[in-house]
């Protein structure tokens, strides 16, 4: 990814926390033991906390949830074992994670939709913007090329015709209120609102900040063929370990979906 210097940093820090996990036995690629499963707090970590606190026991799952609050640990910690599964991230995400980091990460199952939106402290109305608005978008390769498309969906700037998941500011071909974009590392774009015109930020730290996208979004992604939904992953070869396909069998459950409907009122959709 483009933000080297960060991205090292974490992979840094996963190490350190990987050792301290696998002194707690976290590493044991066993069957019989709990299944550690390495999670975004919001939704993803309540989503999998009601299935620990509500399903899992019936199912004969020991179950255990460790949250984390960037995207590149809970893949670090997925490959060298100190964890079993992670669910946080979508399909393009992590094929380019896989291609950059060297690493085998496979989806399981896909559970639920995040929808990116643009987000403003500053105006009510996208093309409220004034020209030479400054926008923060999130600064890894594919969430960044997400925002681009998202923004480029609401006539606020176009791209280069085909244009894939490694859109930068650079692809932009028209840009009729010469905005200008502020990178951020993506839990970093909510924090960013009072500092910017607007923001594009993920579903799941929009939650976490008490952002409604469903209301309080000036544009939101639309469900409609969207290749961004969230899954359940695990390292290349564990797809069949029981615990995980146990796990998978209740993320995909009706009480899990009733569970997304009723909590997350639209801000979150079930993709089952």
């Amino acid at each position: 990814m483009r933000n080297t210097a960060k991205i090292t940093t974490a992979v840094l820090a996963a190490g350190a926390l990987t050792l301290g996990l696998s002194a707690c036995g976290a590493g044991d690629s066993g069957s019989d033991g709990p299944l550690i499963v390495a999670a975004s707090p919001t939704p993803h970590a309540e989503i999998l906390t009601y299935v620990k606190d509500n399903l899992a026991k019936k199912e004969g799952l020991d179950l255990e949830v460790k949250e984390f609050t960037d995207y590149v640990t809970p893949n670090t910690a997925t490959q060298d074992g100190s964890v079993g599964a992670n669910y946080f991230q979508n399909q393009p995400y992590l094929d380019d994670f896989n291609k950059k980091n060297g690493t085998d990460i496979v989806p399981v199952v896909t559970v639920h939709l995040e929808p990116l939106g643009l987000y403003s402290h500053k105006v009510k109305k996208a093309d409220a913007l004034k020209s030479g608005a400054t926008l923060a978008i999130p600064n890894d390769t594919v969430n960044e090329a997400r925002a681009l498309k998202l923004l480029a969906a609401n006539g606020l700037i176009t791209l280069k015709t085909g244009v894939g998941n490694e859109a930068t500011p650079s692809d932009i071909t028209k840009n009729p209120k010469n905005l200008k974009f502020k990178e951020l590392e993506a839990a970093q774009t909510p924090r960013s609102l009072d500092d910017v015109d607007a923001a594009v930020v993920n579903g799941n730290y929009a939650l976490e900040s008490d952002l409604k996208p469903a209301k309080d979004a000036l544009v939101l992604e639309s469900p409609k063929d969207n290749p961004y939904g969230n899954f359940l992953a695990v390292k290349k070869g564990e797809e069949n370990d029981p615990r995980v396909k146990k796990l998978a069998k209740l993320l995909t459950s009706p009480e899990v979906k009733k569970f997304i409907q009723d909590k997350y009122a639209g801000a979150v959709l079930a993709s089952f």
